[in-house]
């Protein structure tokens, strides 16, 4: 089994930057990507950024411009790095893993517990 732990979470103001990571454990060599999802309270979860071994990094718009996802595979942590938050940015922030993608849509099969983000105005 994958496991996804996440991490980094807080309290910030607006304009602030914020750094999440998330651990992968388990068996996590046949994972296609890795993403960061993040739900509002009231809100369906929305997609944020996600980094593929062969296709590259991926951002919303919402956040393109301000967030950054990378890895490092030798840690096996994947991070979503935040800058210039907004109050609209508060959510809980999911990591995720897809094993595959078909026609063009990744298949996230294991999820972190979250780590909440919240920012203030």
């Amino acid at each position: 089994q994958v496991q996804l732990v996440e991490s980094g979470g807080g309290l910030v103001q607006a304009g602030d930057s914020l750094r999440l990571s998330c651990v992968a454990s388990g068996r996590t060599f046949g994972s296609y990507a890795m993403g960061w999802f993040r739900q509002a309270p009231g809100k369906e979860r929305e997609f944020a950024a996600r980094v593929s071994w062969s296709e590259g990094t991926a951002y919303a718009d919402s956040v393109k411009g301000r967030f950054t996802i990378s890895r490092d595979d030798a840690k096996n942590t994947v991070y979503l790095h935040m800058t210039s938050l907004k109050p609209e940015d508060t959510a809980v922030y999911y990591c995720a893993a897809a094993l595959r993608v078909v026609r063009g849509k990744y298949e996230y099969e294991y999820w972190g517990q979250g780590t909440q983000v919240t920012v203030s105005s």
